[in-house]
């Protein structure tokens, strides 16, 4: 026999709040640091790229890329794509190593951004940057834990999912689509 329904509701409910809890640790914990270490805008590392914006920005866009994949590969496993009734078995691991290669190009980017230049509050953009970083990864942190939790109601999952999605697409909007389109020039 399993838990009564009101247990299991309890339970799932504090499950997602201890792991909304760690989210948030996790984004006041980089904002935190990032804002106490300002930074010198000294180049840690370029990849084989020329600069640190150069690599920041493509890496970024390589994530971003990878978002669409991500949400396609949502809306299949959903059900929720236009014409299409079941999704094959393959799309959940499209849509799993897709989210692992999207969060490790944003690593190298996050580390060069948190070490290197810090919390910045000027222009507004760069504001708006900076503190959706850092809600991005609360957000990753709250999904990827939410993933273990039983019981979750259906809907929570695709709306941290599309929390994520939403987050990283700011930040690359603010960031290497700016620098991109000549911004940074």
């Amino acid at each position: 026999m399993g838990e009564p329904p009101s247990r299991t509701r309890a339970s799932w409910r504090w499950a997602l709040a201890a792991a909304t809890v760690a989210g948030v640790a996790v984004a006041g914990a980089l904002g935190a640091y990032a804002d106490a270490h300002p930074g010198d805008d000294a180049t840690l590392l370029t990849l084989w790229f020329p600069t640190m914006l150069e690599m920041k920005s493509w890496l970024a866009t390589g994530a971003a890329a990878l978002l669409v994949v991500q949400l396609v590969s949502a809306l299949a496993m959903y059900g929720r794509l236009p014409g299409a009734h079941a999704a094959p078995g393959w799309v959940g691991l499209l849509h799993r190593w897709s989210g692992v290669a999207a969060f490790g190009l944003t690593l190298p980017v996050a580390f060069a951004c948190v070490w290197s230049i810090g919390f910045e509050d000027e222009p507004a953009r760069v504001l708006v940057h900076s503190v959706a970083g850092c809600l991005f990864y609360g957000a990753f942190t709250v999904k990827m834990l939410a993933l273990r939790v039983r019981g979750l109601p259906p809907a929570v999952l695709p709306l941290l999912g599309g929390l994520v999605v939403a987050l990283l697409a700011l930040v690359w909007s603010t960031s290497a689509l700016w620098y991109l389109t000549g911004g940074g020039s």
